[in-house]
């Protein structure tokens, strides 16, 4: 049967597919550098999702939004769609080398591997990478069997239990991030998180506090090379009526397969976009170190600058060919 998390994913998958920023170039010219402007709408409206499912947090809806938001900006930046997890499409974790061979099979064999293919049976449900000491699930990776990951983030949300849970989640981040550096010292790893805006008036020290930690988090030279943070202006009745989801317990397997990739006996039912209302984001209370356009900047970056020339060239391509800066209030 359909799961929540399928209707989800049919709604991101939509919504992703029909955004007007979709194929523009992200890059801008401010003064003497260059700018990312995020496309911050298609967030808003992912984040509505959960909302009009009333998608618990253990359904992983939730914190789905974001991954699908920052996999499409960094699509947007012109890199493969395909080398970048999760992908646009089923399976959304699946080593590019797999589809290169897939294609170029005689049409019976391609279309038989392919319908087993497609719906997760030849790919994983989420992308387990080893770091120094352990097997970590990252969230958003761009990789390939030749190069290894070239980009690691990880994500977190947290939409309610601030106090309960604020501590936990900064000194997970802080190991994972020296897990995954200190075996991949030449990828792109950052930090991407998600803290309901509600915070900012119900738990305001705790906010701040956390708030201060992830800025700190971000200046550390062997961690992450960049950190961000949104805050959805959720009310009390869009928020998950469940507690977040306790994290992994015990040691993860590289290559597991999560069940909810597998093939189906139903069709995901029909969905009606229109039906989502957009999440809005209140910015001002970010500061400028986990500002998400200079956290894309940064990573994307780090990724050109430690590959050779001759690799993701249409992200070097669009990097180069800068749109005129916007106009005062658009």
């Amino acid at each position: 049967m359909a799961t929540l998390r399928d209707r989800g994913w049919a709604y991101f998958d939509a919504i992703v597919a029909a955004a007007p920023l979709r194929d523009t170039n992200p890059w801008l010219r401010e003064g003497d550098h260059t700018a990312y402007r995020p496309d911050y709408d298609t967030l808003e409206r992912l984040l509505g999702i959960p909302v009009l499912l009333k998608a618990t947090s253990q359904s992983g809806v939730p914190a789905l939004a974001l991954d699908v938001w920052v996999s499409y900006e960094f699509r947007r930046a012109g890199f493969d769609a395909d080398r970048v997890w999760p992908r646009p499409r089923a399976p959304r974790v699946l080593p590019p080398e797999i589809k290169a061979f897939v294609e170029k099979l005689p049409k019976k064999d391609r279309l038989t591997l392919s319908q087993r293919i497609e719906p997760g049976l030849g790919g994983m449900g989420s992308a387990n990478l080893l770091g120094k000491n352990y097997v970590k699930q990252v969230d958003v990776v761009m990789s390939s069997w030749a190069t290894g990951p070239e980009l690691m983030v990880s994500t977190k949300r947290m939409d309610s239990s601030f106090g309960k849970n604020a501590a936990n989640r900064v000194e997970e981040s802080y190991g994972d991030a020296k897990n995954l550096r200190l075996r991949h010292p030449q990828a792109a790893l950052g930090f991407f998180y998600s803290l309901s805006a509600i915070a900012l008036t119900t738990e305001a020290d705790t906010a701040e506090w956390l708030i201060d930690l992830l800025v700190k988090l971000g200046r550390e030279d062997d961690a992450y090379d960049a950190v961000a943070l949104v805050l959805p202006d959720l009310t009390k009745t869009q928020e998950p009526a469940d507690p977040e989801p306790a994290g992994e317990s015990g040691p993860i397997e590289a290559g597991a397969v999560e069940d909810d990739e597998l093939t189906r006996d139903s069709p995901t039912p029909g969905i009606a976009v229109d039906d989502v209302v957009p999440v809005s984001l209140y910015q001002d209370a970010v500061p400028a170190e986990l500002d998400p356009g200079r956290f894309f900047t940064v990573m994307i970056n780090r990724v050109l600058d430690n590959s050779p020339i001759n690799f993701h060239r249409e992200a070097r391509e669009r990097r180069r060919a800068l749109s005129p800066s916007p106009s005062p209030g658009s």
